[in-house]
């Protein structure tokens, strides 16, 4: 294996998986949303350079090829795990959750299954569009627990029209809004909407993964 800058960027990207919860360890919040928001959308970036540069240099490899979409996988994964026990296990982020979890578990059943035959679910464009989607929701997934925080920082414990007595009356500082609601809120209602969007491409892209294996799954009569 070659360690050419695509394959490097493959790797860290790989090692910034189990970095994402790590900063939920060692710092507080709302520090550690804004690292963990940080490192995954670098190492997001890193998905669209290593391919692009692999081929625009001619360095793609059967190293690159194969790690690549575990380092996805793993990356989609971890943060789903962090984000869900964030959330307060908030059912409308569990179920997208579920189904994503459920597909990458299941298409890599049915590749181990195939063996050699396995190229033949090779990574298509909606399956690219779908890790773009689900990269995307959890990144505004992250800006919003970090934002909730820091509303809840703001309140002190108050309920919301508790809160809203003591900003008028001058007793605590106003929770920065986006239009007329709070920008935590718009962000978690936003990244939840963007979560169903990419457990439903990934849910097509494992029917089409599994419509391709249908054939080799029949037993010979």
């Amino acid at each position: 294996m070659k360690w050419s800058i695509p394959n490097t960027l493959t790797v860290l990207r790989l090692l910034a998986a189990p970095g994402v919860p790590l900063m939920f360890l060692y710092f507080q919040r709302p520090w550690a949303d804004w690292f963990a928001l940080t490192l995954f959308v670098g190492a997001a970036i890193t998905d669209w350079f290593d391919g692009y540069l692999a081929r625009l240099w001619k360095q793609e490899s059967k190293f690159g090829t194969m790690l690549d979409p575990i380092a996805d996988k793993a990356m989609v994964v971890i943060a789903i795990l962090v984000l869900t026990g964030y959330s307060g296990m908030n059912p409308w982020l569990i179920l997208p959750a579920t189904v994503i979890l459920f597909r990458e578990v299941f298409v890599s059943g049915l590749r181990e299954f195939l063996g050699a035959k396995a190229g033949l679910l090779k990574v298509t464009k909606l399956a690219k569009w779908k890790t773009t989607a689900q990269m995307v929701a959890i990144a505004v997934l992250f800006l919003g627990t970090g934002l909730e925080y820091l509303n809840g920082v703001a309140m002190h414990g108050m309920t919301p029209e508790q809160y809203t007595d003591a900003v008028t009356q001058g007793l605590a500082d106003p929770i920065r809004a986006c239009g007329k609601r709070d920008c935590a809120s718009v962000a978690g209602d936003a990244g939840l909407v963007l979560m169903w969007i990419a457990a439903l491409l990934t849910a097509m892209t494992g029917l089409e993964y599994f419509r391709k294996a249908l054939p080799f799954l029949r037993d010979d009569k």
